[in-house]
């Protein structure tokens, strides 16, 4: 949330409106994403004067221009470290809040960057021709396969103090994804399937290494065959394309059960 004592005139002015309307304070905070004191203090001044504007000489005067306030903002953007970079081009020493507010005021904010294994352009062709094969699907249609897969749970910590700045609904974009490898740290590997329907029990792989035969004898003959027959003649079953997965003795054990994979 977002620790500024004042906004911008218009955002101050949409927070009176909702505020009219009879929504409460909090949900207005939450909205905007400022401190619940700062719609409060907005609310008071609106009261008081009629007006969102702060009274001439009240408070602190700004450390920043609007100039400035962009070029911080851009700087952000560019993924550089901001107050060197103002102080190497202006001259102009500000503290790191002053930073952070006027980047909330551009609308960037701190945020972890999601993270993704490397994506080859081979693998991308790959994803976007299965998408376009599978988009006029319907919900019966997906509610007849199982989604599978492995996940390693680390024992240790990752702290991920890397954050970037970044606009609201931009956790996606490439250039705030961090790309990370096989995660190799202590741990447990779990193996799980969902559906529409129901899920499947949680498998712990003990000692972590998952072969051809263990897929088949600990998950595919327990989980996997039972699964199908529930579902009944259309099931599908979906897996990534691991090495254990197309292992010769899974193929032959899922063309014996007659079982279709995605």
């Amino acid at each position: 949330m977002s620790e500024q004592r004042d906004l911008p005139e218009s955002m101050a002015w949409r927070v009176i409106g909702r505020l009219e309307s009879g929504q409460t304070q909090r949900s207005v905070a939450d909205t905007v994403g400022v401190a619940r004191s700062v719609v409060a203090m907005m609310w008071n001044r609106f009261k008081e004067t009629g007006n969102v504007r702060r009274r001439p000489g009240a408070g602190r005067p700004r450390a920043t221009t609007s100039s400035y306030d962009r070029y911080i903002q851009l700087t952000a953007r560019r993924n550089r470290t901001v107050q060197r970079q103002l102080l190497l081009a202006t001259g102009r020493r500000v503290s790191s809040q002053t930073a952070r507010n006027r980047l909330h005021v551009g609308g960037l904010y701190a945020r972890r960057p999601m993270v993704c294994i490397p994506l080859t352009p081979h693998h991308r062709a790959t994803r976007r021709r299965w998408a376009a094969e599978h988009r006029d699907w319907e919900q019966h249609d997906w509610s007849q396969v199982l989604f599978t897969d492995e996940s390693q749970f680390s024992l240790e910590s990752d702290t991920r103090r890397v954050l970037v700045w970044r606009d609201r609904g931009t956790r996606n974009n490439p250039a705030f994804v961090r790309e990370r490898s096989q995660y190799r740290r202590a741990g447990w590997m779990v193996w799980g399937g969902i559906s529409i329907g129901g899920r499947t029990d949680l498998h712990i792989i003990w000692n972590g290494t998952l072969t051809g035969r263990r897929y088949a004898d600990e998950i595919l003959r327990p989980y996997v065959i039972p699964y199908a027959v529930a579902i009944g003649d259309f099931f599908v079953f979906q897996d990534d394309n691991a090495r254990p997965h197309r292992a010769r003795l899974v193929e032959n054990m899922l063309e014996a059960e007659t079982i279709q994979r995605m």
